[in-house]
């Protein structure tokens, strides 16, 4: 897979998942435009950056801070990526926040901020996304494998996770003919702060989808794998 010459956008993309993303894109030859929500992100951001661009030569890097809970401030992104960047070929949304709390326990505060971050933000990323990639362009979505199971204590995540899988489905239809394909992948339990918590012995506080791979109340059609290439969980757009 070659993207040299492409431009890629990655919201979230200053650590976790979307530093990952990152560094596989650099190698492939993208330049890349990598956002990262605040100040506690800055260092690690920075220090991808630094390293991806001194070891390709070839690319440009650039970082762009902001919250994205907002219209106004996913829109501002974008316009600080067409100032920098000629084009915009590819947008990866993986911004995301982790909640494991019982329903009965989780505050109106809490409720709102999963759905602003979780909910809220991939769809003005997506509409912006949508404007804004040139056509035969990508945009790739983060939900999460949870959506193909129930897990005890991560309501508020798996509810705010949902919309951004129907987000996806139907914006896949309206850019068909631009040819510029919508699609959504769903990553397991990483090994990064979203998940890490102190350590317990093994196999305690996990849900038994992590554990067991697939229950068997799981509707085989829905089967998202645990840990998943980028280009992979293509949306259905026929």
């Amino acid at each position: 897979m070659s993207l040299s010459g492409k431009t890629t956008l990655i919201t979230g993309g200053g650590k976790n998942l979307g530093a990952l993303i990152a560094t596989l894109f650099a190698a492939e030859g993208s330049h890349l435009a990598l956002h990262y929500n605040s100040a506690s992100s800055r260092q690690s951001a920075e220090t991808l950056a630094a390293g991806l661009a001194s070891k390709h030569g070839d690319i440009k890097v650039k970082l762009y801070q902001g919250d994205l809970t907002s219209a106004g401030g996913v829109g501002k992104l974008f316009d600080a990526v067409a100032a920098d960047f000629a084009s915009l070929d590819i947008v990866i949304n993986t911004v995301g926040m982790v909640l494991k709390k019982p329903l009965t326990e989780i505050s109106e505060q809490e409720y709102d901020t999963m759905f602003a971050v979780n909910s809220k933000s991939a769809f003005f990323i997506s509409q912006e996304a949508a404007r804004r990639v040139r056509n035969g362009g990508k945009i790739i979505n983060t939900v999460t494998s949870l959506l193909a199971a129930y897990a005890p204590g991560y309501t508020a995540y798996q509810g705010s996770k949902s919309p951004v899988e129907w987000f996806t489905k139907s914006l896949s239809k309206e850019l068909m003919s631009k040819g510029i394909s919508v699609n959504a992948v769903a990553p397991g339990p990483m090994g990064n702060s979203l998940f890490l918590r102190p350590r317990v012995p093994r196999g305690r506080g996990i849900p038994q989808v992590q554990r067991h791979r697939r229950p068997p109340h799981q509707d085989r059609r829905r089967r998202a794998p645990l840990q998943v290439p980028v280009h992979r969980r293509r949306v259905d757009q026929r």
